[in-house]
């Protein structure tokens, strides 16, 4: 599975208008492509940031959809968006969620790691951490994402609400601590956004 991400800052002012376009467009636009699996569309409205992420079932159906649909990405942020960072990571590892829409929680967690250590790092999160967060009270659900050329990474734990999102931050950080010093992974950042779209399709065949 292949994830392509969006990360985008601007005036908290002109924030909203972006999201209700991409909430009202994005859905529709991506699940017409073929290998498309699922979408995520996240919001820090004090701060005036949006990040989104679309899943694609291979690479090929993730560079089609980008080749057909980046040009109506950028003019749906083009009124809010500063600042453009567009990626494409593999999903290492994941569990995908059961619910969650608005009013629900978002935890990203950005790092670096020896690309060398890109299996071993995938093995540790899937073995230890991934359960940790599937423990935790209003865990909905989470990836681990890399870009293994680059020793890139993150992790992403959606939960059932915002008190669910702020009871966990001790835990996972207990959770996070325990991994990074397994995997010999730096932390770069942890951010926390509301939900504000979820959509999931199961595979086909």
């Amino acid at each position: 599975m292949f994830v392509r991400t969006g990360y985008f800052t601007g005036d908290p002012a002109r924030l909203g208008r972006a999201l209700d376009g991409l909430s009202a467009e994005a859905v529709g636009l991506l699940s017409a492509e073929p290998g498309y699996r699922g979408f995520g569309l996240f919001a820090n409205r004090e701060l005036g940031i949006i990040t989104m992420g679309s899943w694609w079932e291979s690479a090929q159906a993730e560079r089609d959809s980008d080749a057909k649909l980046g040009g109506r990405r950028a003019e749906l942020v083009a009124p809010f968006a500063g600042t453009v960072a567009v990626d494409v990571w593999e999903a290492a590892a994941f569990a995908p969620p059961r619910e969650g829409g608005p009013g629900a929680g978002f935890r990203l967690v950005r790092a670096e790691f020896d690309p060398a250590a890109a299996d071993r790092l995938v093995g540790i999160f899937r073995e230890q951490a991934l359960p940790a967060l599937e423990r935790m009270d209003g865990f909905v659900g989470g990836a681990l994402l890399i870009q293994r050329d680059r020793g890139r990474g993150s992790v992403g734990a959606i939960f059932s609400d915002r008190a669910a999102l702020a009871a966990s931050r001790g835990p996972q950080a207990e959770a996070r601590a325990k991994v990074t010093a397994a995997a010999g992974v730096t932390v770069r950042s942890v951010e926390e956004f509301e939900v504000v779209v979820l959509d999931r399709r199961p595979p086909q065949g």
